[in-house]
Order: structure tokens, then sequence, then C-alpha cells
């Protein structure tokens, strides 16, 4: 993702700070690299961090970003909803919510 790219609150501190981008995105290469999991996986699991989260953005973003790398709605929405029994109905509904913002566009 280019710094273009990106939602209005990180794209203004990779402007204004870009040092500090630059390790962030560091950072996320390296834990990216640091295991096992392959590119799916890894971005299913950041999608269902940012469903427990209850972050509406991350999700928006990990959704979008997971459509764009091929991955189905379906699997999507699936992450929302096994969210339910851990996170309660209300919150799996919400993310649910979230996912199809992006996927029903």
């Amino acid at each position: 993702m280019s710094k273009q790219d990106l939602p209005s609150g990180a794209g203004q501190v990779a402007e204004h700070y870009p040092e500090v981008w630059d390790a962030y995105a560091e950072l996320g290469r390296a834990v990216a690299e640091s295991g096992p999991l392959d590119a799916r996986t890894r971005r299913l699991v950041k999608l269902a961090l940012a469903v427990g989260a209850r972050s509406e953005g991350a999700v928006h973003s990990h959704a979008r970003r997971a459509l764009e790398e091929g991955e189905s709605a379906e699997a999507l929405k699936q992450v929302a909803m096994l969210s339910i029994p851990t996170l309660g109905l209300p919150r799996g509904v919400a993310a649910l919510t979230w996912i199809e913002d992006i996927t029903e566009k």
C-alpha cells in the first residue's frame, strides 16, 4: 500500500512523520516474516484482531486489502461470525456490518 492510498489519519502520519511511518512499516514486514503463517492466514488473523479490537477503520482496511488480494467476501464474513462466541452477538454483528460496508460495494 502506497502512502497515497492510506486512510487520512495514517496518511497524515506518513506525510508529517516519514521516519516514524517507515519504522512502523518495517515492523509490519518483520513480524509478517517472523513465523510460518502464509499471507492468507496473516490477512485473516489481522482482520480478526481488528474485529476483536472493535476498530471499524481497521476492519474496513483489512477487509479491503483482503479483497484486493483475492480473498472471498464469504471468508471475511466468516471471520465476523467466528467472533460471536467469544465477543458476543452484538459485536460480531457489528463486525459483519463493517465487513459488508466493503464487500457489498
